[in-house]
């Protein structure tokens, strides 16, 4: 069984997605659609702009969600998902991908959703950081024990890997107790405290516009970051949507449903290779590969 995979923010560099303007008509009419939808033509920033512009989070979110989209459309008869997910962001692209949204919706919704988040990151500082060689039991008492300060897991990538997120002082606390824990704390490069409660204004903000989009059943379950189970309700895939932002996205536990349920091949649709090495991280012998443009 065929699990395809999308990537969330980070994914991004400078070209993504230029190879798909040039190859077919369809594509390139739908990074122009998108061009329109957003009001500035993000492929100019894609396809030739800056490692800097592409991190603005107003940027890097529809750019992803762009080359992560248009690659399933490219991809056509031979995108054959039995089931789909994505990591953060890329959970909007799993659920147009999978026809629970179309395009213009689900980009309207990622430039919203960026909006709402580069809003949130100018009100707090906040940061998140990413954790290794711990037990996520021990990265959550760690948490638990910062008291004055918002600190939570937020990511839970794969066995040995847990991304904190909250204020720069509680993560900064919690990176000193990870040493002393004998783990290893590496800052992210990241505009605020994403999958935390610091995104509350930002959760409410994008409710407003999750709950005035059409969604539809989806061609193949969906297994949502907020709890990693798989769901075709669309009333489901909505009200998990809506709480994405401010809970923990838990990868790990996906990516063992996966499995569990019969995958026997992921394929990552978007720019990079992260998820593939997290799937390994969960299952060594995973056939895990990225899309292949032909």
């Amino acid at each position: 069984m065929k699990a395809y995979v999308f990537p969330g923010q980070g994914a991004q560099f400078v070209g993504m997605g230029k190879d798909l303007y040039d190859s077919k008509e369809e594509c390139r009419e739908m990074f122009e659609k998108a061009n329109q939808i957003l009001g500035f033509r993000i492929t100019d920033l894609m396809f030739a702009g800056t490692a800097d512009d592409l991190k603005q989070t107003k940027v890097t979110q529809p750019a992803v969600f762009l080359h992560s989209v248009i690659l399933a459309k490219y991809l056509a008869n031979d995108f054959t998902p039995d089931m789909v997910g994505g990591h953060s962001l890329g959970e909007f692209s799993a659920l147009v991908a999978a026809g629970a949204i179309d395009f213009q919706d689900g980009l309207k919704l990622v430039a919203a959703r960026a909006n709402a988040m580069q809003k949130c990151c100018e009100a707090t500082p906040s940061t998140m950081a990413a954790v290794l060689k711990l037990e996520d039991s021990t990265v959550e008492e760690i948490c638990a024990s910062v008291k004055d300060q918002v600190v939570v897991a937020a990511n839970y990538n794969c066995p040995g890997q847990l991304v904190v997120s909250g204020t720069i002082e509680g993560v900064n606390r919690v990176c000193e107790m990870v040493k002393e824990a004998k783990g290893k704390a590496l800052p992210l490069a990241v505009g605020g405290a994403f999958h935390s409660p610091l995104m509350e204004p930002a959760r409410v903000e994008l409710e407003t516009a999750i709950r005035q989009t059409t969604f539809h059943v989806p061609v193949c379950p969906v297994y949502q970051n907020v709890n990693a189970l798989p769901t075709i309700d669309p009333e489901q895939i909505k009200s998990n949507l809506i709480l994405q932002l401010t809970s923990p996205v838990r990868w790990t536990a996906t990516v063992q449903n996966m499995l569990q349920d019969g995958a026997t091949e992921f394929i990552e649709v978007g720019p990079g290779t992260a998820l593939q090495g997290m799937i390994k991280r969960v299952k060594a012998d995973a056939n895990a590969h990225s899309a292949i443009m032909q």
